[in-house]
């Protein structure tokens, strides 16, 4: 593929962004899948951005795996697996702006169940219930497999958990390396991913990188309320951006 200079600007800026979210705000990886639609097709984007993803991953999960909790992560997990292979089925029989429409709701959807449950005391999975873990589970496979837009949906999860920053990076880390591993056959498998589009990963790769080096910088210097409400905020305005 071919790109002018505005638009290897926007996809630099992107990559950049990509980092960051792996090691320091997660909500800025929905900034990211936006950015690349604006510059192609946008299931043609989620292809270029997913091994992006991927890159990001291994740097954050080098740096913050100690801090993981596996308890969560077995919890999510085999139910993201099960709505990636919903996701897989469906982006067959769905265009890009019903896919747009549907993870923006939900999105928003959850946003709003999280900010209720926030305003009373507690928090933890016991006052959800049981069917929380496995909800956000398959909707966050559903939705990574269909637009790459599972980290609000996993940053509710975790804020609803009330996990300490460090906790909470390091368990999106190995999570999200996880899924996004898992999604590669199928996206080949979907002509997403290909040699093309592999080579403009690996130009964009050392972005990803700086980005999170960037992104560890971030991190340290954020107190724990301030990670919060930006992780909810970037999560609502992701949503907002995919309905307007």
């Amino acid at each position: 593929m071919t790109f002018g200079p505005w638009e290897w600007t926007i996809a630099v800026l992107a990559a950049l962004l990509v980092g960051v979210s792996k090691t320091g705000i997660t909500g800025l990886g929905m900034l990211a899948v936006v950015l690349f639609a604006q510059i192609m097709p946008a299931k043609q984007a989620t292809g270029i951005v997913l091994p992006l993803l991927c890159f990001g991953d291994l740097v954050a999960v080098a740096s913050y795996r100690r801090h993981a909790s596996w308890l969560h992560l077995w919890r999510l997990f085999p139910w993201a697996g099960a709505g990636v292979l919903c996701g897989y089925f469906a982006m067959g029989h769905i265009d890009n702006r019903q896919a747009q429409l549907l993870v923006g709701g939900i999105v928003l959807a959850l946003v709003g169940l999280h900010l209720l449950r926030r305003s009373r005391s507690g928090g933890n999975e016991a006052e959800h219930g049981a069917w929380f873990a496995p909800t956000l589970g398959v909707l966050s496979g559903f939705t990574t497999l269909v637009a790459n837009a599972a980290g609000p949906l996993m940053a509710i999860y975790l804020l609803a958990m009330r996990l300490p920053k460090m906790e909470y990076v390091g368990t999106a880390a190995v999570f999200f390396m996880l899924l996004n591993l898992f999604k590669v056959p199928f996206m080949v498998h979907l002509g997403l991913i290909n040699a093309d589009s592999f080579k403009l990963n690996l130009l964009l790769a050392p972005a990803v990188l700086v980005g999170a080096f960037v992104g560890k910088k971030i991190l340290v210097k954020l107190n724990q309320k301030l990670f919060e409400n930006l992780a909810l905020g970037l999560s609502a305005a992701a949503g907002l951006r995919l309905l307007f």
